[in-house]
């Protein structure tokens, strides 16, 4: 008998924790694109503010949850190159539909295309057994790289284009990150590639995750910050840069005073709650605030490539997996701060 449905983490509402498992369609293959059978699903803190009903963004329900997917392709469609083969195992990018022809599409920031629509988000996503993918946004799996490890490339390629393009690192700067989350840490981990002396600032709660940050080498702090933004450099004017991954629109302020003069902030976290101070501190320090959203092609093969290496460890900021069945755990665990990275396997191969 031929099974016509898959199970699939579904957000089904904007109130509080409407996700539930439902029973899908399976995916109709394009021409263009692979049928990938999933491997694991990381959970992002998007997909939490989708459960928690507090997402900055409007969702066409009901959405399949996931957008940090590795798997295996078992069918391609009769217009992909002959360079993908069923069996090789792939992650993919989250720019499921792009214009072709957006300005920002042509020069290679497809990821900055306004009809842009991703996976997880306003797309059917891949918290589920089988997700057709565009051949265009493919990506190998070095061999060397686990699929559990292989799921989080795309927090590492946020992560990426935040301390990396978007932000201007020289070896020996100071660099404070605010938000031991699974951005800010994975920031932190690019930064101190880089050569920056990096400190992770949380709160108390996140005590569990700042240990993580430490295997990185990383300085932590849950306060006392001002005492090493200022008190551990060559003067006492702030650091070089501050990388704000928290989601919360106060912690601006903060990163405000405490970069330096000429310095810079690299934005990567958002959230809906209005700003009530100034901005002056941006003009009279002439500081360079950058936003930072999502990634593109060769951002994707750097971090693949530096998994593969061995330089870009991911292991430790993988604090569980969890069967499909068992999301909600997955969520909750997450979510209460116990660990950094919850991950979804969706067959007992991966």
């Amino acid at each position: 008998m031929t099974i016509l449905k898959q199970p699939a983490v579904t957000c089904f509402d904007s109130k509080r924790y409407s996700v539930e498992i439902r029973d899908i369609p399976l995916p109709s293959l394009q021409d263009d694109q692979v049928l990938v059978e999933v491997s694991n699903v990381g959970v992002c803190g998007s997909d939490l503010h989708m459960w928690l009903g507090d997402q900055s963004w409007s969702v066409p329900y009901p959405m399949v949850l996931g957008h940090e997917f590795s798997g295996i392709i078992c069918e391609t469609g009769a217009r992909v190159s002959g360079r993908w083969k069923p069996g090789d195992r792939i992650v993919s990018e989250t720019a499921a539909v792009i214009d072709p022809h957006s300005p920002m599409t042509r020069r290679g920031l497809y990821n900055l295309d306004p009809r842009r629509k991703g996976f997880g988000g306003a797309v059917d996503g891949a918290m589920t057994r089988m997700v057709a993918v565009p051949e265009r946004i493919l990506h190998r799996v070095p061999e060397s790289v686990s699929m559990v490890e292989a799921a989080l490339t795309e927090p590492c390629c946020v992560a990426y284009n935040a301390a990396v393009k978007n932000a201007t690192i020289e070896p020996g700067d100071r660099v404070l990150v605010l938000g031991p989350g699974p951005i800010g840490i994975l920031c932190a981990v690019m930064a101190r590639m880089q050569g920056a002396f990096v400190a992770i600032a949380g709160l108390e709660r996140d005590r569990q995750r700042l240990e993580i940050a430490r295997q990185y080498d990383c300085v932590t702090l849950t306060d006392n910050i001002e005492e090493w933004v200022y008190g551990t450099g060559q003067d006492d004017l702030g650091v070089e840069g501050v990388i704000d991954t928290t989601g919360v629109s106060a912690s601006l302020e903060t990163a405000m005073k405490m970069v330096r003069p000429a310095g810079w902030i690299s934005k990567v976290g958002w959230g809906p709650q209005p700003s009530s101070f100034s901005l002056d501190q941006i003009v009279q320090k002439n500081i360079r605030l950058q936003g930072s959203f999502s990634h593109n092609w060769p951002m994707w093969e750097r971090v693949l490539h530096l998994m593969g290496s061995g330089r870009l460890d991911v292991a430790p900021i993988v604090g569980g997996v969890w069967a499909l069945e068992k999301w909600d755990e997955a969520f909750r665990t997450m979510h209460s701060g116990e660990i950094v990275k919850s991950v979804l396997q969706l067959n007992a191969g991966a």
